[in-house]
């Protein structure tokens, strides 16, 4: 479990093919690692292989490939990273699983005066879990929807730290990204849908 609130940034240096999947080596800032923990990079939750002073090494098997844009990072690239919550700290941001619902691209980027402003088109079964000034996570970065804008999209309103300290400040149109739907929006839903079904062909 995370909170979606950014560690560090990491820089990924290495990328290859093993029988674990796509391994990719990360330079961070974490010395106090262990093998077998779990860490989120850019909101997908995966585990920490190998360590060592300033690095460690996750792998990607083919399931999390096909869900995330993992499969076209590349030597170079920046991550968000965020080591997993233990009982007792502060829930600064939302509950996050590190499971990621869904891949967006982004539309376009504005700056509104001291606020950037991302605007998000998501997969179509995303978008009934978002609400105005609900919980997000996109790459990992607990965020509050600013607004919706249509059926399709939505729009983030990031503060001047969060620009500093993840790697949203960076993007732009085109730019694919990792959404996680609010945890508490996926489970009502999920529990409302036999019902919703039953009142819609009139039983």
């Amino acid at each position: 479990m995370f909170t979606g609130l950014i560690d560090d940034i990491g820089t990924i240096d290495r990328i290859v093919s093993t029988e674990a999947g796509r391994e990719l080596r990360v330079r961070c800032r974490y010395d106090e690692l262990t093998d077998g923990e779990s860490i989120a990079i850019n909101g997908a939750c995966l585990t920490v292989r190998e360590h060592g002073a300033g690095w460690f090494t996750v792998a990607a098997v083919v399931t999390t490939l096909e869900r995330t844009t993992i499969g076209d990072w590349r030597d170079g690239a920046r991550v968000n990273l965020e080591r997993a919550m233990r009982l007792g700290d502060r829930l600064g941001g939302h509950l996050v699983q590190g499971h990621v619902d869904g891949v967006g691209t982004v539309r376009e980027t504005a700056r509104e005066g001291d606020a950037w402003l991302i605007d998000v088109e998501l997969p179509g079964a995303l978008q009934p879990l978002m609400v105005p000034l609900g919980s997000v996570a996109v790459d990992g970065v607990s965020l509050t929807v600013n607004a919706l804008h249509d059926p399709h999209g939505i729009q983030l309103s990031i503060i001047e730290y969060t620009e500093r300290h993840t790697t949203l400040g960076a993007l732009r149109a085109g730019d694919r990204v990792h959404v996680e739907a609010d945890m508490i929006a996926k489970h009502v839903a999920r529990l409302t849908a036999p019902h919703l079904a039953l009142v819609a062909g009139g039983r």
